[in-house]
């Protein structure tokens, strides 16, 4: 009994703190939580993040203790909160690892006033790309933050090289790739295995080009309409909700393309599966270095669909490879992703055959497992 006493007292005592958790799902709190959910067994996990109203709320989720300190509310899309500032240096006392999740404010400034002198560990996701006013109040603190921070992980070295900030410190930059939840890999295997036959009748329908994501600026939707407009036999899903929703509507009646694009909102993780599974292409229009990595698109290639992505600074080209697992344009050229759409369209064996690449490619390079194993592993480095 004793040898196992000493290896449970032995685990490393984790603090994930991001600005909010499960279920708020965006892709940074997908990260987290695969994280807390992936290491709760080998790590002492814990999560704090903020609420969304006054109250603080501790609760249990899958096994790990989450704490949500309560805000005055959200201003954009940070949360305001003191009890954060609070918390944080009361729970930190007893951690061996900080693991924070970037950009956000907030933490960075709760970990610099919180007084922690253990190990910290951030998670650059992405630059601030748009919001220049508040760069000017928060650039100090970051980079006051990136010095103190003993490791940063990135999921690809795009990352570093696209980003205007973290330069300085390659030398503490980890490349920690995404992995994909293997419950999607499971359901597209099964579905793999059952549809090819199915797929062989849909011979001559229009070829369906898919895509899935918040309607905002940096998404590129309107370069989508624009460019889709003169893409023959092909039929447009769009799938999300957001502030631009009515106008891309607009923008698709004046283009003449409405019979052809589908809007379907937010929807059911099932009618998710099944649009991606029924679509031939997968397209990430983004045109901001704000869409870091797409992690959607990994979610396609699962499927064995060929993805059209864009040429950013940031980690989206990494991910799907020109002409091996699809094609990448230049962001915001409208000509350029209508010329990749028609040759998806024109050339349906090479398609597949791209698709079949992206699959092994998530099999290669996204696997869950392979992110928490290297959290982990550096996680064990800092504490030794």
């Amino acid at each position: 009994g004793k040898h196992r006493k000493r290896s449970a007292m032995k685990k490393i005592k984790v603090l994930q703190v991001n600005k909010l958790y499960d279920p708020f799902i965006g892709g940074v709190e997908k990260v987290v939580q695969q994280i807390a959910d992936g290491l709760s067994s080998q790590t002492n996990m814990r999560v704090l993040v903020c609420n969304e109203t006054k109250e603080d709320v501790t609760e249990i989720i899958h096994g790990v203790r989450v704490h949500r300190s309560g805000s005055f509310g959200m201003l954009g899309n940070m949360p305001l909160s003191v009890k954060f500032l609070r918390d944080l240096k009361k729970v930190s006392k007893s951690c061996d690892i900080l693991h924070f999740h970037m950009p956000f404010p907030i933490g960075d400034l709760a970990g610099l006033l919180s007084g922690y002198q253990g190990k910290v560990v951030v998670w650059w996701h992405s630059d601030v790309v748009r919001q220049k006013k508040m760069m000017l109040l928060y650039r100090p603190v970051m980079e006051r933050f990136l010095k103190r921070a003993d490791a940063i992980i990135v999921a690809t070295q795009g990352h570093i090289d696209g980003s205007a900030y973290l330069g300085p410190y390659k030398d503490k930059c980890r490349v920690i790739p995404f992995g994909v939840n293997p419950e999607i890999e499971k359901k597209a295997d099964q579905w793999v295995a059952e549809n090819k036959a199915k797929e062989e009748k849909r011979e001559h329908t229009p070829v369906r080009f898919l895509f899935v994501g918040r309607l905002v600026y940096y998404k590129g939707c309107k370069t989508l309409l624009e460019a889709f407009a003169s893409v023959r036999n092909a039929e447009l899903v769009m799938i999300g909700e957001g502030p631009l929703k009515q106008e891309l509507i607009c923008l698709a009646e004046r283009l003449e393309v409405s019979e052809r694009v589908h809007f379907l909102g937010n929807v059911e993780d099932a009618v998710l599966d099944e649009n991606f599974a029924a679509c031939d292409v997968f397209v990430l229009p983004s045109i901001a270095r704000s869409e870091a990595f797409g992690l959607v698109q990994t979610e396609a290639m699962v499927y064995e669909k060929p993805v059209i992505n864009t040429n950013l600074p940031s980690g989206v080209p990494y991910v799907s490879i020109h002409k091996q697992t699809g094609l990448t344009v230049e962001p915001e050229d409208v000509k350029g992703l209508a010329d990749a759409m028609n040759w998806m369209v024109g050339h349906k064996e090479e398609r597949e055959e791209m698709g079949k690449r992206a699959r092994a490619r998530v099999k290669e390079c996204f696997q869950l497992q392979d992110m928490l194993d290297g959290v982990l592993a550096l996680y064990r480095e800092l504490c030794r």
